[in-house]
């Protein structure tokens, strides 16, 4: 067996895997979207965070999964990247959503979702992505994301919507006001991190009708302007991956039963599936 590279990169963080050697090899490093970071900080970041951790072996394939990996200027950006750091492996970079949906679908057919930092859904036919609905970003699109949920929080202590019981633990939780989160958000870089940690907030106070309400919303807006666009929806199971999806699946999947859909797998990553389709 060769010795593969697999990342799977969403706009938080990337995960790596290193197959094919006598032990796997799992490393963590930031998001890499070449919407955010360009071929030279990239390759920085590999050759900081990552090729220390690989030792010395010779890697021979890098398949690269990256969320805004679809536009074919952002794909070389990130081919230049892998190049300059493996120059004699087989680079091979690809949208994050065909990783997702070679995790979850396989060889089967299915509608598969990314649902975590940001959004993005396809209707695959067991080789390749027949169907994509246009992915928007956190500022027009990407409902349901932690961006999108992120930002409803902060709408929500901004406008002196919660309760009080919520804006006290809003307060207890984050020391912060508008005049920072308005800075973070317009004039800092990486502004969609920034809004998604605030989902941390909605899984602390799972029970109020007020963080219920902003996930069943949340979610019932992916549905309206993601699924609907498939004709397959109402025929095949849906599968999710991401960190908003995996832990908010309870929500997720009442969502979509009352929308008559059928859930399929949830996954919090899409590693592991590729590690099977790979190894």
């Amino acid at each position: 067996m060769s010795i593969k590279l697999i990342a799977d990169s969403g706009s938080t963080k990337t995960q790596w895997l290193l197959l094919g050697t006598a032990k796997k090899l799992r490393v963590a490093t930031e998001g890499l979207s070449p919407y955010f970071v360009n071929t030279d900080q990239i390759a920085t970041i590999i050759k900081t965070k990552l090729l220390p951790k690989l030792g010395k072996h010779k890697i021979e394939e890098v398949h690269f999964f990256g969320t805004g990996c679809a536009s074919k200027n952002n794909k070389i950006v990130v081919q230049k990247a892998l190049r300059i750091c493996f120059d004699q492996a087989k680079v091979v970079v690809e949208h994050d959503l065909m990783g997702a949906a070679i995790s979850l679908c396989g060889a089967e057919k299915g509608i598969a979702c990314i649902l975590g930092t940001g959004t993005n859904s396809c209707y695959y036919d067991g080789k390749k992505i027949k169907k994509n609905n246009p992915g928007l970003g956190y500022v027009l699109g990407d409902e349901g994301s932690g961006a999108y949920l992120g930002k409803k929080v902060l709408q929500y202590f901004l406008y002196d919507t919660f309760d009080e019981e919520l804006m006290h633990n809003f307060k207890t939780s984050y020391d912060t006001n508008a005049e920072e989160i308005l800075n973070k958000v317009y004039k800092q870089p990486l502004p969609n991190r920034y809004l998604a940690q605030f989902t941390k907030f909605l899984s602390q106070n799972r029970g109020h009708f007020m963080i219920e309400n902003i996930l069943e919303d949340g979610f019932n807006d992916f549905v309206y302007q993601n699924l609907y666009k498939y004709a397959e929806s109402w025929k095949l199971p849906i599968h999710f991956t991401g960190s908003v999806a995996f832990y908010f699946k309870d929500v997720l999947a009442s969502v979509l039963e009352a929308h008559g859909l059928q859930l399929g797998k949830v996954t919090q990553s899409p590693m592991k599936g590729l590690e099977d389709y790979f190894k």
